[in-house]
């Protein structure tokens, strides 16, 4: 029993790594797209920081929900834990609980429960890395583009 457990853990983990990647690569391609098209975008410069800023919440809107399709995976049929306190089993309640676990807002009214744990811990420094690699991008933008006439 205590080798299923433990093999429930490493599939969590590898499920986990397999997710952060994804969010990594969706955040480096969006900001990698940023770098190349938003200089050729014609129009005032202050445009650029608007369309970039639009072009971010959607990267973290996008890798919130692959965090809460990895909860209602991994949640599916309760091997690997569980969120306690979500009001149904649908989609929208993980990706509820992924946006608040990825922001580090917490709320603390759903509360993973098993190896699912593993998950919510690293979408949380997940969340903080991309959110600040995103404000740092954002403040080389804005000195490229937002000058004060």
């Amino acid at each position: 029993m205590a080798y299923l457990q433990n093999s429930r853990n490493w599939l969590v983990v590898l499920a986990t790594l397999a997710i952060v990647a994804a969010c990594v690569l969706l955040h480096y391609g969006v900001l990698s797209a940023c770098n190349r098209h938003l200089p050729k975008l014609p129009g005032p410069p202050r445009r650029r920081v608007l369309v970039l800023m639009f072009a971010i919440l959607a990267a973290h809107v996008a890798e919130i929900w692959v965090f809460g399709l990895g909860y209602a995976a991994l949640a599916h049929d309760g091997a690997f834990g569980n969120l306690v306190g979500l009001p149904s089993t649908a989609l929208p309640d993980y990706v509820y609980f992924s946006a608040m676990t990825y922001s580090t807002v917490g709320l603390g009214d759903v509360v993973p429960v098993g190896a699912i744990r593993f998950l919510a811990g690293l979408e949380a420094l997940m969340g903080f890395v991309l959110i600040t690699w995103s404000a740092s991008y954002t403040f080389l933008a804005m000195r490229r583009n937002w000058r004060v006439d």
